[in-house]
Order: structure tokens, then C-alpha cells, then sequence
């Protein structure tokens, strides 16, 4: 598959792992495709995200979010539906066993090989479908980027709604780019 990626969609999925790394996640997920493409900055899908108003540092600082204390509020809100109030459990926990008593101990980073998740392969897979449907040669950031919208939802679709960007805003914005580069 990756014989038909443009050496800036090459550079924005090398930038993916290398992103992962960096914030110090244990996979390379669509968020991370999502910040490659947004650090190489050269092609359909990164001028598209530029005309959204969708810049890397944002997109960066949303997706370093996304570990313990997102998960925190997604199990608090669970917890709370069954009427039990989280802060209070830590507070009774820290009471009794010490401060930190219920914290999450840290993965240990991983060094070497970063592996894909599920989501970051299938969008890459989508990508391939969406430079067929448009009759295109080569996979070039763009339709990365129109893959990970087709196979929403997913970190990265989480992402750019975030940011203020909706997924079918985004696959307008990069047909658009996709159609100026071909003209």
C-alpha cells in the first residue's frame, strides 16, 4: 500500500509515529495521523485544516489531552448515571490509604516499535478507497485525511470537532484543495 503514498503523505505517517513517541502513547492512532499531517504541513489535506483554522499546536495540545484525564470524565459522568460521585470515592480512598491512592500507574513507554491501532488502519485502508473513488493515482495527504473522516468516529474526527472543525466541513475543504491541485 504504501508504494502509492506521496512522499509527504510518506513524511506525514512517519510524523505519526514519531508524534506518538513524543507524547508518549503505546499506539499510533488516527490523532496522531491527524498531527502528522497537520506538522508537514505540504499538501491537500494540511492547507484544507488551514483554511478550517485547524493549526498543529491546538490540534497537539487537544490530542495530549486525551489520555487519564479524558478517560477520568468519561468515568465519572459513567459512574455518576449509577449515583456514585467519583470525587468523592478518591477523597474517602486518599483518607484512608494515602494521596494518590487510586491513581493509574504509568504505562511504561514503549521505545520501539509504536504498532497502528485499529482505527489508524482502517483509515489508512479508507484513504486507499478514497483515491479510487476519485480516480486518483497517488495517496497523497489528502486523502489520508478523508480517510480518517470516513471512518469516523474516531480520535482524530473527536479532535477536529473539537477544534471547531466538522468532519463533512473537512471532506468539503480537502475535495476542494484536491480539485485546485489537479486544475
Amino acid at each position: 500500500m504504501f508504494e502509492r503514498f506521496t512522499k509527504g503523505a510518506r513524511a506525514a505517517v512517519v510524523m505519526a509515529q514519531e508524534e506518538a513517541r513524543a507524547l508518549r502513547h503505546d499506539h499510533v492512532g488516527t490523532e496522531h495521523v491527524l498531527l502528522g499531517i497537520l506538522a508537514i504541513d505540504t499538501g491537500p489535506g494540511a492547507r484544507a485544516l488551514g483554511t478550517l483554522g485547524i493549526g498543529f499546536e491546538p490540534a497537539r495540545s487537544y490530542v495530549a489531552g486525551l489520555g487519564a484525564a479524558h478517560d477520568d470524565a468519561l468515568d465519572a459522568d459513567a459512574l455518576a448515571t449509577v449515583g456514585i460521585d467519583l470525587a468523592e470515592v478518591k477523597r474517602a480512598a486518599e483518607e484512608s490509604f494515602g494521596p494518590g491512592a487510586l491513581d493509574r500507574p504509568h504505562k511504561r513507554f514503549q521505545s520501539g516499535h509504536i504498532p497502528f491501532d485499529p482505527t489508524a488502519k482502517k483509515a489508512l485502508e479508507l484513504a486507499v478507497r478514497e483515491v479510487i473513488q476519485h480516480q486518483g493515482k497517488e495517496i497523497n495527504d489528502g486523502y489520508l485525511l478523508l480517510g480518517i473522516v470516513r471512518g469516523e468516529p474516531n480520535p482524530a474526527t473527536a479532535t477536529l470537532r473539537a477544534l471547531g472543525a466538522e468532519p463533512g466541513a473537512v471532506r468539503e475543504a480537502v475535495e476542494r484543495e484536491l480539485r485546485n491541485q489537479a486544475a
